[in-house]
């Protein structure tokens, strides 16, 4: 479904609703209204906060309508900005096959980067409950938003925003990260140059290792790291990163060599200013042996061997 030069006012979408419920997809899970919520930027444009909403739609039109027109609104108490600017006009959605895609007008680029971080982490945590809704791309005008070193952001959802357990929502800060995968063939390393969007309270370690295990989004770069791996702590000590994982690492996860997982968090980490080592432990301990020869007790450094040349 496709909505050209579209604006975000009441009576339109009402117009819309009516006229377009029958090319709606049937929801395949629903979800009880009073789940819902409507995610907006605090006062002090430093944080995302949210404030439970029930919608009066029911279809992915309808929803999507309410939610964006939501969007524009300053919470109900008042308290909380809304995420999209007065000044920053929706062009057009398409939602195909769970990837919805807004187009917003060149003045989404006038917004300082801080806060266009918390309005994309607001927009896309927003849309991506309604179940038709999988993943979430930004453009401008027909062109997709960019991140500080022009690469196209891409699809996101709601895990493309790391925040700390719990149910606060924290203030986000944005860095970019030079990760390691294997290759297709699973012997070497393949460097993956991400942004991300992080809780201002993760340590940045920590965060390395969470994507590490969330797997690349490239087509050339795969997983190393199984997915069942459990993060006890990461901490850093003069210059060696301590790295304490569950036994779920110990896991044939993917038909790798048995260096490259090991590597793949080691040379990601030794990215970062201030690591020149790392230590990994699975449950606090180091006298183990991971896939009968690469020891734990090792003290492991950088191996730009095992990094495939592009």
């Amino acid at each position: 479904m496709k909505r050209d030069g579209w604006r975000i006012f009441p009576v339109l979408l009402i117009l819309l609703s009516a006229a377009l419920a029958g090319c709606a997809w049937k929801r395949e899970e629903p979800k009880e209204p009073e789940g819902y919520q409507i995610y907006y930027i605090n006062k002090a444009e430093t944080a995302v906060v949210r404030e439970a909403y029930t919608p009066q739609g029911e279809t992915a039109d309808e929803l999507l309508n309410e939610f964006l027109l939501q969007l524009q609104e300053d919470s109900e108490d008042g308290e909380s900005k809304s995420a999209i600017p007065d000044n920053v006009f929706l062009l057009n959605y398409t939602l195909d096959k769970g990837q919805l895609s807004l187009s917003f007008d060149l003045p989404y680029l006038e917004m300082s980067k801080p806060y266009e971080i918390l309005c994309r982490s607001a927009i896309v945590r927003t849309l991506c409950q309604i179940p038709e809704v999988e993943y979430v791309s930004l453009l401008v005008g027909d062109k997709p938003l960019m991140d500080s070193n022009e690469t196209p952001i891409g699809p996101l959802n709601e895990e493309s925003f790391v925040e700390n357990a719990g149910n606060e929502i924290n203030t986000y800060t944005m860095t970019t990260l030079q990760l390691y995968f294997a290759n297709e063939t699973g012997d070497m390393l393949v460097g993956e140059r991400v942004e991300v969007h992080y809780s201002s309270n993760m340590s940045i370690e920590k965060l390395v290792v969470e994507q590490l295990i969330k797997g690349p989004i490239t087509k050339d770069a795969y997983p190393a790291i199984p997915p069942e791996t459990k993060i006890v702590s990461v901490s850093t000590k003069d210059g060696i990163c301590y790295v304490n994982l569950d036994k779920g690492f110990l896991e044939q996860g993917y038909d790798v060599l048995e260096a490259i997982p090991v590597y793949s968090i080691v040379n990601s980490l030794t990215e970062l200013p201030g690591i020149s080592k790392v230590q990994i432990l699975i449950n606090g301990e180091t006298n183990l042996t991971y896939q009968e020869s690469v020891r734990f007790e090792t003290i492991f450094e950088r191996n730009l061997d095992l990094i495939e040349e592009i």
